[in-house]
């Protein structure tokens, strides 16, 4: 097995259709682990291998392959470009060290690049560029490269020159060794002398690398001053260090459908990209701080991908941070404290599992049938409980609510959900209470409707969905008072108490509190906290459309008792009564949740979206260019109005834009819009 120094952990990423899944095809080709590089179209890649994959011609899954050259492993994670996803771009960033980003040399840098690239820069993550489909119609090198700079602050320089484009397309030049490789119809390039044609261009371009490369450390600086020159190793040495810095940006170039490219592509990979360095965090009630890779501590790994296979079971994908993670050993889940018995460890190729002896520090493989553990849990050695964080993940915008067509599939339906959570954080199920619902939630309308296919084709089961309901709450305006007798006989001991109850408004969010004031015995001890139980339960459905009630303080001033027939239960159903009188007084008022919504558009549709936003009822908190013609808008927007946000969005724009949402507060609602909600609810609650 490799050691950590022979291992490159590198994820592919980049807008869809740049070529992602066809250049890990014919990774895997060059290194010798297939025989022939299959096509996305005839469905029989190694990374795209899920039927719903196959039968939309995308990728969906961060899948994991591998390939062994030059004595060196680099593990291969395939991601989609598709924003729907970007879960599984966001777990396989995690796992990896350094990332391969795609540009289509006929498209240039597109949005989906662009958020990649911010998501890269927030945390200083090593990044290097393919300019890729240097052979379809428009391509153009030096167009897509302006394109980078143009769109991103970062300094781009160029190793792997295309030679030539479009039809006339031949091979590319390695700036490193000066050397050309000539396209030859899919096997091994020809490597030749440099283009006479091109000659000075490299020559220019090999001392801008230089000079990249002096950049690297004081060392290297001071030799180049000296000398005016660097070797090929020093060259590279520079790089390795300015690259882990996140300084400099190494842009390649090829045509991966030829199979043009790749072999230097993989040897610079070897030599240039970083073997597996970055610390992990450490979760708070760890001690916080961070971990680095360390193969001579005890054992601690991260599952960052979790999938189920129909033959395999759970397969918890893991990078391992310390240590080495070996079959036949036991281990514990740092969250629950349980412990796990590790069976076998592999490596994948797609689909496939490979057993191997053993994962060294650094290294990222599969355990199966793992039964407590989940994704972004830490697994590790008794003799060392840490706990790793995980990365932050969106909060999927799109959500529906869903139930099965037939009563009877009611149950099988939920255990598909759930099972889908396993595999998916960015795919969420939750049961409202308030609303009756079970509401779910994606990235996006194609994020939904491939997991409800999926469940239709396996399962059979027939799911209709809807437009969720909207959780409104309910509060006051003004401070109020009221009295409330509940006074029973039924033969024996009866039922007695009398509760004086003052309510008054509370901030935005302080939800409630219960305060005693009563002196003298009024309502004995035992007996106040039934009148809390009251207030609550009462609070669970208010006056107005019978919602729940939120930011007021309760307070029992007064009461009285009775030596025999007075009860718990008494002083709870006197303080419901009390509540409901008293927020009959107090102006109750409807409030609607309102959520924080931060949308990426491209500069055309900025016009279009902020109209829309304002025919929402939205209020723009601020919008700001993040680069590549995109900008990000801030804004607030009632949580009724985004019902269908993503699919209205997507029409605004052309599919271009993408947003993220939470919730922030809630906020009254008046008139007509609270008229409508008054009306449904009684009309609904009528209906029951």
């Amino acid at each position: 097995m490799a050691a950590s120094e022979a291992i490159r952990n590198v994820v592919l990423v980049g807008h869809g259709s740049t070529g992602k899944t066809t250049l890990t095809e014919h990774v895997l080709f060059a290194g010798g682990v297939i025989p022939k590089a299959e096509t996305i179209e005839n469905g029989k890649t190694v990374s795209d291998s899920s039927e719903e994959e196959i039968a939309r011609q995308i990728s969906i899954h961060a899948s994991l392959c591998n390939v062994s050259w030059n004595g060196v492993k680099i593990n291969v994670l395939d991601t989609p470009g598709s924003a729907d996803f970007v879960g599984e771009v966001i777990s396989a960033l995690h796992a990896a060290d350094s990332a391969l980003v795609l540009v289509g040399a006929d498209t240039g840098v597109q949005i989906e690049t662009i958020k990649i690239w911010r998501r890269l820069d927030a945390v200083g993550y090593p990044r290097f560029v393919f300019i890729n489909k240097m052979d379809k119609e428009h391509a153009d090198f030096q167009r897509a490269l302006n394109d980078l700079k143009e769109k991103f602050k970062a300094e781009f320089f160029p190793l792997l020159v295309p030679i030539g484009a479009e039809s006339a397309y031949r091979g590319v030049v390695n700036l490193l060794d000066q050397k050309a490789y000539l396209y030859t119809g899919g096997g091994k390039p020809k490597v030749e002398d440099v283009p006479a044609d091109m000659a000075d261009m490299v020559a220019e371009q090999r001392i801008a690398l230089m000079e990249a490369a002096a950049e690297g450390s004081d060392a290297l600086m001071e030799k180049y001053l000296e000398e005016e020159s660097l070797s090929d190793e020093e060259i590279l040495e520079g790089i390795r260090e300015a690259i882990a810095d996140a300084k400099i940006v190494p842009v390649l170039s090829g045509a991966s459908s030829l199979h043009s490219g790749v072999a230097p592509l993989l040897d610079f990979l070897c030599s240039a990209a970083p073997a597996p360095f970055r610390e992990m965090t450490l979760a708070g009630d760890a001690g916080g701080g961070s971990q680095a890779i360390d193969a001579g501590a005890p054992l601690s790994c991260q599952i960052f991908k979790t999938s189920i296979d129909q033959f395999s079971g759970k397969l918890s994908y893991v990078k391992t941070v310390t240590g080495r993670l070996a079959p036949e050993s036991d281990i514990v889940n740092a969250k629950n404290q349980q412990k796990e018995r590790i069976s076998k460890v592999y490596t994948s190729q797609g689909k496939k599992l490979d057993e191997v002896p053993e994962l060294v520090a650094g290294d990222i493989g599969v355990l199966n049938k793992l039964e407590t553990a989940e994704t972004w849990d830490t697994l590790c050695s008794p003799d060392r409980i840490v706990r790793y964080e995980p990365p932050k993940i969106a909060q999927p915008p799109h959500a529906v609510a869903v139930s099965a067509a037939s009563k009877k599939d009611e149950d099988k339906l939920n255990q598909m959900l759930q099972r889908e959570t396993l595999q998916d954080p960015t795919f969420q199920v939750t049961y409202n209470n308030e609303t009756k619902e079970t509401v779910i939630s994606s990235m996006g309308e194609l994020h939904l409707a491939i997991v409800l296919d999926k469940i239709k084709g396996k399962q059979k089961i027939d799911v209709e969905t809807r437009v969720p309901k909207v959780a409104y709450r309910e509060t006051i305006s003004k401070p109020a008072a009221a009295e409330y007798q509940h006074k029973k006989q039924t033969g024996g001991h009866g039922q007695y108490a009398r509760v004086s109850l003052e309510i008054r408004p509370l901030a935005r969010g302080e939800h409630f509190i219960f305060a005693n004031a009563v002196f003298g015995g009024a309502i004995p001890r035992q007996y106040i906290p039934g009148v809390e139980k009251g207030v609550v339960e009462a609070m669970e459905a208010g006056v107005v459309a019978g919602y729940p009630v939120t930011d007021l303080e309760a307070k029992v001033v007064d009461g009285k008792h009775h030596p025999v027939d007075s009860s718990e239960l008494s002083f709870k159903l006197a303080s419901r009564g009390a509540f409901r009188d008293a927020m009959q007084k107090a102006n109750p008022v409807l409030l609607e949740p309102i959520m924080n919504v931060e949308i990426y558009v491209e500069d055309q549709y900025l016009g279009d979206v902020l109209s829309d936003l304002s025919s929402r009822r939205g209020r723009v908190s601020g919008q700001e260019p993040i680069g590549g013609g995109i900008q990000l808008v801030k804004a607030q927007v009632p949580r009724a109005e985004l019902l269908r946000y993503s699919i209205d969005l997507k029409s605004i724009t052309s599919g271009t834009a993408s947003f993220e949402v939470e919730f922030d507060h809630y906020a009254p609602i008046t008139g007509k819009l609270a008229e409508d909600v008054i009306k449904a609810a009684h009309t609904e609650a009528q209906g029951e």
